[in-house]
């Protein structure tokens, strides 16, 4: 099993979120964040003052899948989300040890 953590312009929520269940993802976590890569933040002006955005807003996405579905999951996820500009986010990969479904007690691939 597998624990893929994606960040995300928010914008992209929606259409992500469709893509994964479209190829079977049965449920995710989303958290608001704010972080910054690269660019390392962004400038805006707000009635003629400029003020310099440091963290930047983001969505992130949790998903647990089986060793079997991190590609399609990777790809869809990578299709889906990028719009080709800076700050489209990333993606990472970790390993999940154990799953437990609390209410029927089921473990391992059957509980995701």
């Amino acid at each position: 099993m597998k624990l893929i953590e994606a960040i995300i312009k928010p914008f992209k929520l929606d259409e992500v979120k469709d893509a994964l269940l479209e190829i079977g993802v049965q449920g995710m976590t989303v958290t608001e964040v704010k972080g910054f890569g690269r660019q390392k933040g962004h400038k805006e002006t707000y009635r003629g003052q400029e003020y310099t955005i440091e963290f930047v807003p983001k969505v992130k996405i949790e998903v647990a899948v089986p060793d079997s579905q991190v590609q399609r999951v990777l790809d869809t996820i990578t299709r889906t989300a990028k719009t080709g500009s800076i700050g489209d986010g990333k993606i990472f990969v970790r390993d999940l040890s154990m799953a437990v479904r609390i209410r029927t007690g089921e473990t391992g691939d059957t509980a995701l």
